[in-house]
């Protein structure tokens, strides 16, 4: 019997939208950085979001998810699969964020952030609707010491996808009490990207200036803009997509 060959976590996320039958037409490629520490900023709508992501930036990357996705059986299985890191219960979920996330941007590798958090996820909004972004992505931009991180905005446009019903919300609530979202009576949708479009945002590249303004008075200022930033980016890219 030939031994099953494990399969990377960019090969897994090629297999699954093959599998899922998912067409994905990537734009402005030539803005993704060639190699270095990356932070990767996107929308999230779908449990789809983080292999369409490395299937279109052709890299492995280091998602950082919701902490009831590590709780829960079989959801657990997959993300561990796609080399994704669940954030740790909500008195520990910053540090922990923030230490993991500088230990990968170090190690010259790419992390993935969804800071419109799990509103989006727990309840279906629009293809072109963009939430308000959680600020702890800029703060790991800033306090990260890794030489030449890039800060990579990408819009994820679905143009044809189907949403069914997927659990009961108030299940979920088993696994993580602490998430208010969980409290309610709905079911978590689950959105199926039938054609979509990745739209690759112009990077954003943290410089020493910005970094020292960081540790001063500017602080509050530095982390605005770059949140400003990809949200505005990510914004403009999903209006300018076509339907078709």
């Amino acid at each position: 019997m030939t031994a099953l060959i494990p399969q990377s976590p960019l090969q897994i996320s090629r297999s699954f939208l093959t599998a899922m039958g998912t067409r994905m037409f990537v734009y402005h490629e030539d803005r993704i950085p060639i190699d270095g520490p990356v932070l990767v900023v996107g929308n999230h709508r779908s449990f789809m979001d983080a292999p369409v992501l490395m299937a279109a930036l052709k890299r492995p990357i280091r998602f950082a998810c919701h902490h009831y996705m590590g709780q829960v059986p079989v959801m657990r299985d997959i993300v561990t699969s796609l080399g994704c890191f669940p954030l740790p219960e909500p008195e520990r979920r910053q540090q922990g964020f923030l230490h993991r996330g500088s230990e990968l941007l170090h190690a010259q590798q790419m992390v993935g952030i969804f800071p419109e958090g799990a509103q989006p996820m727990v309840n279906f909004t629009s293809p072109k609707k963009v939430g308000d972004f959680h600020r702890g992505f800029a703060h790991l931009a800033f306090r990260s010491s890794a030489p030449n991180l890039a800060v990579l905005p990408v819009a994820i446009a679905s143009t044809d996808e189907t949403t069914y019903p997927a659990v009961p919300v108030k299940l979920l609530g088993l696994f993580d009490p602490s998430e208010p979202l969980f409290d309610g009576w709905g079911w978590h949708p689950m959105v199926v990207y039938h054609r979509l479009s990745i739209l690759i945002g112009r990077p954003y590249w943290i410089t020493q200036s910005e970094r020292q303004a960081y540790q001063g008075r500017q602080a509050k200022t530095t982390v605005s803009n770059l949140v400003d930033y990809t949200h505005r980016e990510i914004t403009m890219l999903l209006q300018g997509c076509k339907d078709s």
